[in-house]
C-alpha cells in the first residue's frame, strides 16, 4: 500500500499529446459523517457543538473546525459566526480542496433523522457553500426544506446556473501563506428546526464529495497547447 500527498493533479491515459489524447483526471474523494450525540472532538464521527462549532474530517477523526469568511485577496482569516443552539440548531461539516476544482457530485445522506428532548423536528435543510450558510442562495447546492425527513439518500433542489457554472471551478476562499496553495473552502451546514427552543440530541448526516483537480497548465477553454505539459 501506499500513501502520498503531493501539490500537482493526477492524469492517466496513454495518449498525452496530439488530437486523439485521452489522458483523464483522476476522480478525488472526501466524506464526513456527524452523529449529533457524539459530542468528544477528535472521535470519530464527532458532531459538533452547540455554540457553533463544525467539524472537519479527512479519513482522521473529527476535529473541531473554523468556519472562514471566504477572501480571495486577504492572507487574514476572519472567522463567520455559526449561531448558538436556538430554536433552529446548526450542525456541519468544512472541506478543503483545491482552488478551482471541479465538483463532480455531492452526496448528503441521513442515517438517522434528527431528534430534540421534547416535541419534534419540523423541518431540516442541508445546504452546500463556500461558507456557513443558515438559508438562502449557496454556492453550490441545496436541499429543499424537509418537512417530513426520512433516512436516505437526499435529492438536491434543481442546479441555477449560478450553482452549476461555480460548480465548473471552485473559488478561492482562503489565501495561502509561506508556500501554500490557495484552497476552497466547501461547507456543508445542517439547519434543523424545532422551533420551541429545546435541545438537541442526536441526528447521523454522512456528507460526500467528488472532485477533480485540473491542470492549469494545459491551456484555457480558448486556448489548447499540445504541449509536454504534463
Amino acid at each position: 500500500m501506499a500513501r502520498s500527498t503531493f501539490d500537482g493533479p493526477i492524469l492517466s491515459g496513454d495518449n498525452r499529446f496530439g488530437p486523439f489524447r485521452n489522458v483523464g483526471y483522476a476522480d478525488l474523494v472526501q466524506s464526513v459523517g456527524l452523529n449529533i450525540a457524539n459530542t468528544t472532538a477528535n472521535t470519530a464521527n464527532y458532531g459538533g457543538a452547540s455554540a457553533g462549532v463544525f467539524v472537519k474530517s479527512n479519513g482522521i477523526p473529527n476535529a473541531q473546525a473554523t468556519v472562514y469568511t471566504p477572501s480571495s485577496t486577504s492572507s487574514t482569516l476572519v472567522a463567520s459566526t455559526v449561531p448558538a443552539d436556538s430554536a433552529t440548531v446548526y450542525r456541519g461539516a468544512v472541506m478543503y480542496i483545491p482552488t478551482g476544482s471541479k465538483i463532480v457530485d455531492i452526496f448528503v445522506d441521513i442515517g438517522v433523522v434528527t431528534t430534540f428532548t421534547s416535541g419534534s423536528l419540523t423541518s431540516v435543510q442541508v445546504n452546500v457553500s463556500n461558507d456557513y450558510v443558515a438559508a438562502g442562495t449557496c454556492t453550490y447546492a441545496q436541499t429543499a426544506v424537509l418537512t417530513s425527513p426520512a433516512v436516505g439518500r437526499q435529492s438536491f433542489n434543481t442546479f441555477t446556473a449560478t450553482q452549476l457554472a461555480n460548480q465548473q471551478a471552485t473559488s478561492t476562499d482562503i489565501v495561502g501563506v509561506n508556500g501554500n496553495q490557495n484552497l476552497s473552502q466547501i461547507v456543508f451546514t445542517v439547519a434543523s428546526i424545532n422551533g420551541t427552543n429545546v435541545a438537541i440530541t442526536g441526528g447521523t448526516y454522512y456528507f460526500t464529495l467528488r472532485y477533480v483537480q485540473p491542470d492549469g497548465n494545459i491551456g484555457t477553454t480558448t486556448t489548447y497547447p499540445f504541449g509536454n505539459f504534463d
